[in-house]
């Protein structure tokens, strides 16, 4: 025990002295690894904690202002945004991969060519969301789509989403840069930005519901202020810092284009097939119970999300650092990893969410006043599911960092498959309890269970893969 709290405090120590190591040996290398995903990690908690600041002032804001009707219209929308988050055709997550492993062997230009072909390929997928959206806006419902009754609600759906629409496809070359600072192991650089993302959005929230702006106003604020942050980091990323990474139209391959497509398309199904399944529920409950039901699940459920974000962030680095430390052939510090971060993401969660289904109540009528009183049903489900969230997380950086992704394919289709249709019945039968609660059953006996299996079976075996 003494020994390990020893390497601990010396990692740690490393962590903020900048003391150079030797990364010719395997212990060198794990320790500057360590540095790395510590400094990432902690950027990411400041910057989630800005965000949740943000959130904390913002939900109570938004909600007053919209009322029950736009505000649950506004989370369907959200909702929406998030199932099209695959839309990059998981050439991002093929992009971050491709980069840590790139940055393994410490090749640049070939670094400089996944960057280049990245932003091209994302670039052309942004326009054609744009064409198609343009093209099916006329024909859309919206008042159907959100299910609203109030002429204001009515008037201001269409010109909502089109704000969100454009933003998001925008955002979508856009993240090129992150995803080259995340496989670079270097997301503390893009956790900064996220900070200054995090305080113009909430400035510019305030300054929307002080002038009384619109829905559509405040779909920009909350949309387009991460966007403008996202071109100042791959101005100054790329323009200034690392040059020698930055997109040029002369480092376009066509192969390079093809290979990010394929290695992306089970990134993009396991995102397709995650989105449905686990950002859907919002607009399950819309459709099953009206749009004002949404606010009853979206406030508890806001609460308890910022447990899986703020662990999920935590981890996050751990995927380019499995990828370089598999290059490295460092399997002693896969292993390690992987245990520590699976027990310690498991039982944080754990905590945290009892402490919230204890205090939840109290919390929530602090937070909005006495708008909502949730249900115990409803606080239990969130507790269990995020932490059953927070350990398939842990696991899932493993699994990626190792490109074993179409074992999580296969286990995530067939337990979509389950909870779709067990949130349907459970939301008819219990009310909004039943979409979170649907997703833990699901996750519990469908997704828990194989891993636990793989990983009894076949961790020794992926490692030395």
């Amino acid at each position: 025990m003494t020994a390990r709290l020893m390497s601990w405090l010396d990692g740690a120590l490393l962590t903020f002295s900048g003391r150079q190591v030797d990364l010719s040996s395997e212990e060198g290398r794990g320790k500057e690894r360590h540095r790395r995903v510590v400094l990432s990690a902690i950027t990411a908690a400041f910057a989630k904690s800005l965000s949740i600041a943000a959130t904390l002032i913002s939900v109570p804001l938004t909600l007053h202002y919209l009322g029950p009707e736009r505000y649950g219209m506004w989370m369907t929308m959200s909702s929406l945004v998030a199932i099209l988050s695959f839309a990059d055709l998981g050439v991002g997550n093929g992009l971050l991969s491709a980069v840590a492993y790139a940055n393994g062997r410490n090749d640049r230009p070939a670094i400089r060519g996944l960057a280049s072909s990245a932003f091209s390929a994302l670039s052309g997928i942004a326009v054609f969301i744009l064409i198609i959206f343009a093209a099916l806006y006329p024909f859309i419902s919206w008042q159907a789509l959100f299910n609203v009754r109030s002429p204001q609600a009515i008037a201001e759906a269409g010109p909502a989403m089109v704000i969100l629409i454009v933003c998001f496809s925008l955002a979508i070359p856009a993240a090129v840069v992150q995803r080259v600072q995340v496989g670079l192991q270097a997301g503390f650089i893009a956790n900064l930005w996220q900070c200054l993302a995090s305080a113009l959005t909430l400035t510019s929230v305030l300054i929307a519901i002080h002038l009384q702006a619109s829905l559509p106003w405040l779909a920009l604020a909350f949309a387009g202020s991460p966007l403008l942050v996202a071109a100042l980091n791959t101005g100054y990323f790329f323009g200034v810092s690392h040059r020698d990474c930055a997109p040029r139209l002369a480092a376009i391959r066509r192969t390079t284009c093809m290979r990010l497509l394929h290695s992306g398309v089970l990134y993009l199904v396991l995102q397709i097939v995650a989105a449905v399944t686990y950002s859907s529920d919002s607009i399950i409950i819309a459709q099953r119970l009206g749009a004002s039901a949404v606010s009853q699940y979206a406030v508890p459920e806001k609460m308890f999300g910022l447990v899986a974000a703020l662990l999920a962030i935590a981890i996050a680095p751990l995927w380019p650092a499995y990828s370089e430390a598999f290059v490295a052939n460092d399997h002693t510090w896969i292993r390690r990893t992987l245990r520590r971060s699976l027990f310690l993401s498991t039982a944080t969660a754990a905590t945290a969410s009892t402490a919230l289904i204890v205090l939840g109540p109290w919390l929530i009528s602090l937070w909005i006043g006495g708008t909502f009183s949730p249900s115990l049903l409803l606080l239990l489900g969130l507790g269990v599911w995020k932490t059953v969230e927070a350990g398939g997380n842990a696991v899932a950086m493993f699994l990626n960092g190792a490109s074993v992704v179409r074992f999580q394919v296969i286990v995530a289709i067939t337990t979509a498959a389950v909870a779709i249709v067990l949130k349907v019945v459970l939301v008819d039968r219990i009310g909004v309890s039943g979409a979170v609660w649907a997703s833990s059953i699901a996750y519990l006996c469908l997704a828990a269970l194989p891993m636990y299996w793989f990983l009894r079976r076949d961790l020794l075996a992926t490692a030395q893969a």
